[in-house]
């Protein structure tokens, strides 16, 4: 009856002495981040308010099982349950750790968001840098994943041996399951390649299979286009580094538009070069270098005009397009009506047999696009 009374006393004080520290820990997290919190929102500092952010989940299991790693050697336990907790708490702290490379990774991405943004004009550097971190950020998370499990599961003795293969037989298990998972393998290696080489960046404007859009997202094994009309085109990694496709922003957002306009003979081709100038500097969707006006072709019913303009980004470069042909019809309209393209007609005479014009008809002969019924 005594032994029983120490036990229980024994046990109710390491409980006492675990549940302690596992408060401790927390109230210590609540302090802490009561702090962190407070200094986010009076100097708006980015690194602050990431860690805040990203943070605060991981800690609430990393401290109270540092705590738990502190107060278990002074806990009057079992050796045997002492022994098992220890393992525990050992494979938690390894999940942390994890946890933590993963955190810094994520803190990392949001400083390189907040000083190169994309929502600003000149954005070529800020959508390299976070396209390539992206892309980074997703195979650091993937390989600290199967370190992590090969770890925790290198100290388990009786299932020591999967570690170690997980861990030290990549190159088998890519033959092994190379075949299996080739559409994968192949996603995973092209992201790699995207990320040095980077064919695509955060949105790019690109036209895929025939459709125009702008990369939203680059994700470890495929690629959100967002089209014109909102929808969205997934398309596997992979294709940007085996198929062909137009990238309109692979150097520069600037891009060059053009009109084209089929006109009558008769127009003064200087009058219409001369109103493409003055809409041109009209609006500050026109960059300002380009602003030329060609007669590009010519048929034997119209002479068909190009107007080349240059814009800052594709959204400018398209409503730009649409000004300038909106413009340039509603100048012929008012100025030239006669300089729209028309057809022509011949009128021939009808004559009988005696030599004589005694029908009022006339047959016409249009050189035009239409043929009108007889007169």
């Amino acid at each position: 009856m005594h032994i029983g009374m120490i036990d229980w006393r024994r046990d109710l004080w390491a409980a006492g002495i675990l549940a302690s520290a596992i408060v401790i820990a927390l109230v210590v997290h609540f302090i802490l981040f009561f702090i962190l919190k407070r200094l986010a929102n009076r100097k708006g500092d980015v690194v602050i308010k990431s860690l805040v952010r990203h943070s605060q989940g991981p800690s609430l299991w990393i401290l109270p099982l540092l705590a738990l790693l502190v107060a278990l050697p002074t806990a009057p336990l079992p050796q045997r349950l002492s022994t098992i907790l220890e393992h525990i708490v050992g494979l938690g702290l390894i999940a942390s750790i994890a946890w933590l490379v993963i955190l810094f990774s994520q803190i990392l991405s949001d400083i390189l968001t907040a000083r190169y943004r994309v929502d600003v004009p000149d954005n070529l550097t800020a959508r390299r840098i976070q396209t390539q971190f992206q892309m980074i950020h997703r195979i650091i998370v993937v390989l600290v994943v199967i370190v992590t499990l090969s770890v925790m599961l290198m100290t388990i003795p009786a299932i020591k041996h999967i570690g170690v293969s997980l861990l030290a037989s990549a190159g088998l298990a890519g033959l092994v399951v190379g075949m299996a998972m080739k559409p994968t393998l192949s996603s995973l290696i092209a992201g790699i390649q995207i990320a040095l080489t980077q064919p695509i960046r955060l949105e790019d404007v690109v036209i895929v299979q025939g459709e125009f859009g702008w990369i939203e997202e680059i994700g470890t094994t495929y690629v959100v286009v967002r089209l014109w009309d909102l929808r969205r085109l997934i398309v596997p990694l992979s294709y940007f580094i085996e198929q062909p496709f137009q990238n309109w922003t692979r150097t520069s957002a600037n891009l060059l538009g053009y009109v084209y306009l089929n006109v009558d003979y008769t127009l003064p081709v200087d009058e219409v070069r001369k109103e493409l100038r003055r809409i041109c500097e009209s609006t500050k969707l026109w960059q300002g270098n380009v602003c030329e006006l060609q007669a590009s072709d010519s048929t034997e019913h119209t002479v068909q005009l190009r107007a080349l303009i240059d814009a800052r980004n594709s959204d400018d470069a398209w409503n730009l397009k649409c000004l300038i042909r909106e413009k340039l019809i509603q100048f012929l309209q008012e100025k030239y009506p006669g300089s729209l393209p028309r057809a022509r007609g011949e009128l021939k005479a009808e004559v009988n047999a005696e030599g004589r014009n005694d029908s009022p008809s006339t047959d016409a002969t249009i050189t035009g696009a239409a043929q009108p019924n007889k007169m």
